[in-house]
């Protein structure tokens, strides 16, 4: 069991150029793990994409495809008041943005505040530094 970010779950959906690598942890993967509003957070990323003209309207329509496959087999940690506690802590202490945050707190939810040894999937560079320095292995 990993935790994946959303930054993380689009290359599954897309080709990009790090969706090889991606793949191949997920394959490795028995139970993807994800905060509650990583689906939205996902669809968000493929609608701001088609809007950019970024990936055609037959493209954002097999992302959102495959999102939903993956979104049925996932495991997701909801919203709950110590996930909120958790993301105002560090937004105090990380340089993240809200949803960032509780990404982060929703991986240390699920790692019941012990994140060492556990890994933490994510493309983002301000929220894999973040998860490092929590103490989880960030991954790629």
């Amino acid at each position: 069991m990993k935790f994946w970010d959303s930054s993380a779950i689009i290359p599954l959906c897309l080709k990009e150029p790090a969706s090889e690598t991606i793949r191949t942890l997920a394959k490795s993967d028995e139970d993807i793990i994800v905060w509650w509003g990583t689906k939205v957070e996902c669809l968000s990323a493929l609608s701001c994409r088609r809007r950019e003209g970024s990936i055609s309207a037959d493209a954002e329509r097999r992302a959102r495809n495959a999102l939903k496959a993956l979104a049925s087999a996932w495991s997701e940690v909801q919203p709950t008041e110590i996930v909120r506690q958790r993301s105002e802590r560090l937004l105090m202490v990380h340089p993240l943005r809200a949803a960032d945050s509780l990404q982060l707190a929703a991986a240390l939810v699920w790692s019941e505040d012990r994140p060492q040894g556990l890994e933490f999937i994510s493309l983002d560079k301000n929220l894999c530094e973040a998860a490092f320095k929590e103490g989880f292995t960030v991954i790629p």
